[in-house]
C-alpha cells in the first residue's frame, strides 16, 4: 500500500484486470490500463513507467473499474473513442465507431487520390468518424455528413464542426436533394443488423442505440438498400459508392447493386480480419430520371 492507504498503481491495475476478466470484459488488461490513463491524463507509455515505481492509484479508479465491470462501454466512461487519427467525443445515444470501419475510410481516401477538390457525403454519420476522418486526411475535400438521430447529431456536431464538415440533420433516404448528381463519393455505414439478431455483447445490446444497429426488416437490409438508392441519386456519373455491411450480407448487396443496372465495378472488400466488410461500385448511368426509377424499383423489392 502507498500513502493514504491507497494501493500502488501497479497493484490497482492488476486488481482491476482480475475484476474485469471475471466480468467477461474482452480485453481486461488493456481496459484497466486505459481507465487509469484516463484519470491520470498521461499516455500509456508514461503510465507503464509509473507502474514500475510506487506511484499510488488515482482517486476514483475503483469506481470506474466497477462501471466497466457492469459492461458499460469503455468509451462511455472516458467520453472518448479513438478512430484513425481522430479523438472523438462519444457517449449515450451515439454508436461507438469500430476499428473495422477504418478500412472503409481507407477505400474512400484511396479513391480520392489526385482529385483536387472532391465532394464527399457520409450517409448516417453517427459520431462523425467517417466524415471527420476524410475531412482530416484529405485536404481540400468538401465533406457533408447526414444524421437522423437527434442525439447522434449532437455528438457529430461536436466532432465535425471544428473540421469544417457540413453536418445535416436528415434521413439518409431522402437527404440533400438540392445536391443531386454533384458528389464524387458517397460513403455509408448504415444500420444493417437483422431485426431478430440481438448482439451478444452487452456493450452493444444495451448501450449502442437501436436506431444505429437495426437496418429494418427481417434481413436488416431496408436502410442499406435505401443508402444505395440515395447514392445513385447523389453521385456524379462515374462517382464512387462504398458501404459497410455485415460479412454475411456481401453477396446480397453485390447482387442488389448489379440488379439495378446503375452500377459497374461492383467489388467486395475485406477488413483487417479478412472478413467481407464493405462493397463498392461506380455509377454507370448519367441520367437522373433513369437513376431514380431504377433505384426505386430496387427499394420496392
Amino acid at each position: 500500500m502507498t500513502a493514504g492507504n491507497r494501493p500502488s498503481l501497479a497493484e490497482a491495475v492488476r486488481e482491476a484486470t482480475a475484476v474485469l476478466a471475471a466480468a467477461g470484459v474482452p480485453s481486461p488488461r488493456v481496459d484497466a490500463e486505459l481507465l487509469a490513463e484516463h484519470l491520470l491524463g498521461v499516455g500509456l507509455g508514461r503510465l507503464r513507467a509509473l507502474m514500475l515505481g510506487d506511484s499510488p492509484a488515482p482517486e476514483g479508479y475503483a469506481d470506474l473499474v466497477a462501471e466497466r465491470a457492469q459492461r458499460i462501454p469503455l468509451q462511455h466512461i472516458t467520453g472518448v473513442a479513438h478512430f484513425r487519427y481522430l479523438e472523438l467525443s462519444v457517449g449515450p445515444g451515439v454508436f461507438i465507431p469500430r476499428p473495422e470501419t477504418e478500412s472503409v475510410v481507407q477505400l474512400v481516401i484511396d479513391r480520392l487520390q489526385g482529385m483536387p477538390h472532391p465532394k464527399v457525403v457520409d450517409l448516417g454519420t453517427g459520431s462523425g468518424a467517417i466524415a471527420g476522418s476524410i475531412a482530416h486526411e484529405v485536404p481540400g475535400a468538401e465533406v457533408y455528413a447526414v444524421e437522423y438521430s437527434e442525439f447522434a447529431h449532437a455528438w457529430a456536431a461536436k466532432n465535425l464542426l471544428p473540421l469544417g464538415v457540413h453536418l445535416v440533420r436528415g434521413d439518409l433516404r431522402d437527404a440533400l436533394p438540392e445536391h443531386n448528381g454533384t458528389f464524387d463519393v458517397v460513403v455509408s455505414n448504415p444500420p444493417y443488423i437483422p431485426a431478430e439478431a440481438i448482439p451478444n455483447e452487452p456493450e452493444v445490446a444495451l448501450h449502442d442505440p437501436p436506431v444505429a444497429l437495426y437496418g429494418g426488416g427481417a434481413d436488416g437490409m431496408e436502410l442499406p438498400t435505401a443508402a444505395a438508392a440515395s447514392a445513385a441519386r447523389l453521385l456524379v456519373p462515374g462517382g464512387y459508392f462504398v458501404m459497410e455491411h455485415a460479412e454475411v450480407q456481401s453477396q446480397w448487396i453485390a447482387a442488389m447493386l448489379d440488379r439495378t443496372g446503375l452500377w459497374s465495378e461492383v467489388q467486395t472488400h475485406v477488413d483487417l480480419n479478412g472478413k467481407d466488410r464493405a462493397t463498392s461500385a461506380v455509377l454507370a448511368v448519367s441520367d437522373l430520371t433513369t437513376r431514380g426509377l431504377a433505384a426505386s424499383k430496387t427499394c420496392d423489392k
